[in-house]
């Protein structure tokens, strides 16, 4: 299978897909040619990867997932252990946002949005 169709595929732009085997994430065949001949087991790692990266995992998280998913051997720990590293990301991330919005909201609220020059937005962001 080439490039366009395991792009269609696993709904990976091309340019993906050839960022991930620059980067040793996946190792399609090559022909004689040189063109990339990639194994119904590189479209299952690619669609992994697409998910694992559509939920927010690093390109690195995503190595040690690969890793983990091809290891037999692998405890569900150190799975599971990844993962809770990437919701406690995700949760501080969510905080941080809301905090943004709480701030934001406040300072909407506070501006009469008229004529005048006075600005409470203007003026929070000039003293930090």
């Amino acid at each position: 299978m080439n490039i366009s169709e395991v792009s269609q595929q696993t709904s990976l732009p091309a340019k993906t897909i050839r960022y991930y085997e620059d980067i040793g994430l996946i190792h399609p065949l090559r022909e004689t040619n040189g063109y990339r001949v990639f194994r119904e087991s590189d479209i299952h790692k690619l669609a992994f990867l697409g998910r694992a990266r559509a939920l927010g995992f690093s390109i690195e998280d995503c190595r040690k997932l690969m890793a983990l998913y091809e290891d037999q051997d692998r405890a569900s720990g150190d799975v599971k252990k990844l993962a809770e590293e990437h919701l406690a990301q995700i949760e501080d991330k969510i905080a941080q946002l809301q905090s943004m919005q709480a701030t934001l909201r406040h300072l909407v609220r506070e501006c009469a949005g008229d004529a005048r020059p006075d600005c409470p937005i203007l003026r929070d962001l000039a003293e930090g």
